[in-house]
C-alpha cells in the first residue's frame, strides 16, 4: 500500500502545482461565503479532530526513541510531530475545496451514483473513526475515572452524548458558524492557560517558549522528508489525511469568501499551522520538563477535545445526510437522529474491534482521487479547460449564511 499512497501523494502535489498554474489568480467564492476570519475558524475546527490535543503528548517519547524508530533522526520530536500535522499536508484540503468550489459544478463526478454512495461511504467511516479516537484515548487522559489503560462505561456512555449532540447540532447550517468560533475561542483559551502556567512561573520564561517554538524549523528544514511516508506509521497519519480530505474540501468550498486562489492556499496552509506549532511548542516543553497535566489541564484538553469533535462530526453528518437526502425534512427530527445516532456508535464499536482500520478509507478517496481526473480527461476536459472563475450563480453575500436553515 505504499506506493499507492506515494503515488496519491505525488499525484496531488501536483495537481496543486497545476490549480495555481492555471487558475491561481481567479477569486473563489462558496455557495454560502463568510468572512475570512469566520472560514478560517470552520476550516480550523472542522478540518482537525481530538488528535490534534490528545495524539502529541503520548507520541514525544516515540519520536524520541532512535533506537527503535532511527528513521526519525534527522530533526527533533516536535518537528516531527508538526510534520505529521502540520503546513504541506494542508494542502490536500486546498486541493479539494479549490475542486469543490471551482471545478465540481461543471464536472458533477461526485453525483455520478456509484461515486456518491462512495463517497458517503468514506464520510460515514472517518466519522466514526473521529468517534473511536475520542474513545481510545480518554483513558490516558482521565485515569481518575478508570485505571488509566482499559475503557468503562463511562467513557462509552460520554462518547454516546458527544455523538448525539454532533447529530442534533447537524440540524441547522447556523449552528456551523457558532460552533467553529466557540470552538477556536476555547483552543486558544486552552494554549494560553497551558502557555502561562509553564512560561510565566519562576521555572520557566518566554524566552524558554521562543527556544521550544524555534525547534519546529527542524520541519521546515527538512521539508522534503515529510512528503513521501517516512515509515508506517507516517503511512497512517497520510491515509487519514486523505481520508479526510474529500469531506472537508465538500464541506469548507461553500464558505469561500472570495478570496484568490493563491490567498486561499496561503490561508489554508499557514493559519492553521501557526496555531498547530503553538499548540505542539507548548505541549513539548511540558513533555520535555516532565510537568504534569493531571487534573485541570488534562480535563480542559478532553473538553476542548469534544468540541472539536462535535465540530467535525456537525459538517461531516450533515454532510452525508445532504447527499443521501437523509435530510430532518423528509425523516423529521426523531428519525433523523436515531438513524445517525445507530450508525455511528455502531460503526464506533466496529473500530474499537479492529474490524475497521482508517487506512482502508484513505486508500478509497486516493483511488476516487485519480478517477476523478481520468473521468475529466474523457468527459469533461473541454469544460474544465474553459473555466475562468467561480460560478456565476455563487455570489459574495455575507448574509446567506443568517438565512441557512
Amino acid at each position: 500500500m505504499t506506493a499507492w499512497l506515494s503515488a496519491g501523494i505525488l499525484f496531488t502535489f501536483a495537481a496543486i502545482a497545476f490549480v495555481l498554474y492555471r487558475w491561481g489568480n481567479i477569486r473563489c467564492i462558496g455557495t454560502t461565503p463568510v468572512r475570512t476570519f469566520t472560514f478560517i475558524a470552520i476550516l480550523f475546527t472542522s478540518g482537525l479532530d481530538v488528535g490534534l490535543i490528545m495524539f502529541p503528548l503520548t507520541e514525544f517519547a516515540g519520536y524520541a526513541d532512535l533506537q527503535g524508530s532511527p528513521e526519525y533522526g534527522f530533526t527533533n520530536p516536535l518537528a516531527i510531530e508538526f510534520g505529521y500535522w502540520g503546513f504541506l499536508i494542508w494542502g490536500f484540503y486546498f486541493l479539494t475545496c479549490f475542486y469543490f468550489c471551482v471545478i465540481e459544478p461543471r464536472v458533477k463526478f461526485f453525483e455520478l451514483a456509484p461515486v456518491k454512495f462512495l463517497n458517503n461511504l468514506v464520510i460515514i467511516g472517518t466519522c466514526a473513526f473521529t468517534a473511536y479516537l475520542l474513545l481510545s484515548n480518554l483513558p490516558w487522559y482521565l485515569p481518575q475515572i478508570g485505571d488509566g489503560e482499559s475503557l468503562v462505561a463511562s467513557f462509552y456512555l460520554l462518547v454516546l452524548v458527544v455523538i448525539g449532540l454532533s447529530i442534533y447540532s447537524s440540524t441547522s447550517l447556523k449552528f456551523v458558524r457558532i460552533l467553529s468560533l466557540g470552538t477556536t475561542t476555547c483552543f486558544i483559551a486552552l494554549i494560553a492557560l497551558m502557555w502561562g502556567a509553564a512560561f510565566l512561573t519562576p521555572a520557566g520564561s518566554p524566552a524558554d517558549f521562543v527556544a521550544t517554538l524555534a525547534l519546529v524549523g527542524g520541519y521546515f528544514g527538512h521539508i522534503e522528508r515529510f512528503v513521501l511516508p517516512l515509515n508506517d506509521y507516517h503511512a497512517f497519519y497520510l491515509y487519514w489525511w486523505f481520508s479526510w480530505s474529500i469531506m472537508i474540501g465538500q464541506f469548507t468550498a461553500r464558505f469561500v469568501g472570495g478570496l484568490r486562489t493563491w490567498q486561499l492556499l496561503g490561508a489554508m496552509l499557514v493559519f492553521p499551522s501557526l496555531a498547530i506549532a503553538v499548540w505542539f511548542a507548548v505541549l513539548y516543553y511540558y513533555h520535555e520538563q516532565g510537568l504534569s497535566t493531571a487534573g485541570f489541564f488534562n480535563w480542559a484538553m478532553v473538553a476542548v477535545g469534544i468540541t472539536m469533535v462535535i465540530n467535525s462530526l456537525d459538517s461531516l453528518i450533515r454532510l452525508y445526510t445532504d447527499n443521501l437526502g437523509l435530510t430532518t425534512e423528509r425523516l423529521g427530527k426523531w428519525r433523523y437522529f436515531g438513524f445517525n445516532l445507530l450508525v455511528l456508535a455502531g460503526l464506533t464499536l466496529l473500530f474499537q474491534l479492529d474490524f475497521l482500520e482508517i487506512q482502508w478509507v484513505g486508500a478509497l478517496v486516493i483511488g476516487l482521487f485519480f478517477a476523478c481526473f481520468g473521468y475529466i480527461l474523457s468527459y469533461r476536459f473541454n469544460e474544465v479547460r474553459s473555466i475562468e472563475g467561480a460560478p456565476k450563480e455563487n455570489r459574495l453575500d455575507y448574509g446567506k449564511i443568517e438565512l441557512a436553515g
